[in-house]
């Protein structure tokens, strides 16, 4: 929940206001979607435990290929989701300072709010796991205020016109449900780092669905407040809507502050979660031969190769979307989610898979079951991918074939050619 849990549920409902109320039909969608994705993870990272998640799943159903697209996907992932979270943790440390928003000086809030997590990070898992702790508890105090208590100073003249965008109903529930997801992205993070969780077999599926479901609580609830709190109009153009909310409830300034503290702290969390996620990933790949040997380093338990490579890109790709892009904090929103769906269908497809030719082991009414939710979830992959929308397809495309003259240097270098054959352990541990 620490890492799924940043400052993207604090900024998402100005991104959806564009769309209304509408938008509210696709987070209830995305949360199904969701939920269906994370008990597909959880039954996964049973079979295969282990650190890699996503990469792990797509290797041993799909092959080396397969197993590569997915680390490469979900590394782009990892460092373009971190600059959309750093991007959105500005708009609320500019409620202090930089008010005027100012943009090198929104960079520079912006580089700082990236290199903290690194440096957390590379002292050491002890400090990295203690500031998830204590951020995670922070943060939720006013996200739960605002699904509970703030529900009752909800006005319904500041929805504004239900579908507030110049599409359909499906094109603006599609449209809006892709930047929706943006919010539940690292719900399979617990997989990723598995090789770090104790007893990963139970803990990894349990904390993969019960994190979503409190995420689900919070998100869509807290959103009905903000949506309801504040009007239309106004949270379209709000760089920190959760701010607004919590002022148009107490009046003043005093209580928008404390949200925007909040929010600074939940990012600088998330931001420290993800950071050691966006390197652990690459590691496994790389411990297999699939990604550039220096991921597969570690310093103190840390891949601090990782680490800095990812957040140097992340810094890069900031600096890049402020000085490009008029809509930042959506645009890198939706780069993030096309690429993360891609590890999500292979994850998807890869228990379908198993399921539909190892499967009839199973008892009927568990494989009917398990069938059902992986298809959901697959399905729900797919129709993310659509919503992502055109901009979203290039750069996501683009950047995932980058991926293809890498594979073909790594497979080159070690003089392979095809696949290579799964181990022992490895087919065990996939069968169990």
């Amino acid at each position: 929940m620490g890492s799924v849990i940043g400052t993207g549920v604090f900024a998402l409902p100005s991104a959806l206001a564009a769309y209304g109320p509408v938008s509210l039909v696709a987070f209830v969608i995305v949360t199904i979607g969701a939920l269906a994705l994370a008990f597909t993870l959880g039954a996964l990272s049973r079979r295969i435990p282990g650190s890699g998640g996503p990469y792990v799943y797509a290797r041993h159903a799909f092959g080396d290929f397969g197993g590569f697209l997915n680390a490469w996907s979900y590394w782009i992932t990892a460092w373009a989701g971190n600059a959309a979270i750093v991007v959105a943790l500005v708009g609320y440390v500019e409620v202090f300072v930089n008010t005027g928003h100012t943009r090198i000086w929104s960079i520079v809030i912006a580089l700082l709010g990236l290199w903290i997590p690194a440096v957390v990070n590379i002292s050491g898992l002890r400090t990295m796991g203690a500031t998830q702790v204590v951020t995670t508890i922070l943060k939720f105090v006013p996200l739960v205020f605002m699904a509970t208590v703030g529900l009752v100073f909800v006005k319904t003249a500041n929805f504004g016109a239900f579908n507030a965008s110049d599409t359909s109903f499906g094109g603006a529930v599609s449209a809006a449900a892709a930047i929706a997801l943006f919010s539940y992205l690292g719900i399979e993070t617990t997989a990723v780092v598995a090789g770090k969780v104790r007893d990963p077999r139970r803990n990894v599926a349990r904390a993969t669905v019960i994190g979503t479901i409190g995420c689900a609580f919070v998100y869509v609830l807290s959103t009905i407040t903000v949506f309801g709190t504040v009007p239309n109009a106004s949270l379209r153009t709000s760089v920190a809507p959760f701010t607004d909310a919590a002022n148009a409830i107490f009046g003043g300034e005093w209580a928008g502050q404390v949200v925007a503290l909040s929010a600074i702290v939940s990012g600088l969390g998330c931001l420290v979660g993800w950071t050691l996620v966006v390197a652990e990933m690459p590691r496994a790949a790389a411990a297999d031969h699939l990604f550039p040997a220096p991921f597969a380093r570690t310093w103190r338990g840390i891949p601090l190769f990782g680490v800095i490579a990812s957040t140097v890109l992340a810094s890069i790709l900031t600096v890049v979307s402020y000085t490009s892009f008029d809509t930042v904090f959506t645009t890198l929103v939706l780069l993030s989610v096309f690429t993360a769906v891609v590890p999500y269908l292979f994850s998807a497809a890869a228990q379908v898979y198993w399921l539909l030719s190892r499967g009839p082991r199973l008892p009927r009414a568990q494989l009917v079951r398990d069938v059902t939710v992986s298809a959901v979830a697959l399905v729900f992959s797919f129709w993310s991918l659509a919503g992502s929308g055109y901009q979203a397809g290039y750069y996501g495309v683009f950047c995932l074939l980058l991926g293809v003259p890498v594979y073909v240097w790594l497979k080159v270098s070690r003089h392979e050619y095809g696949e290579t054959p799964v181990t022992t352990a490895e087919t065990t541990a996939s069968d169990a």
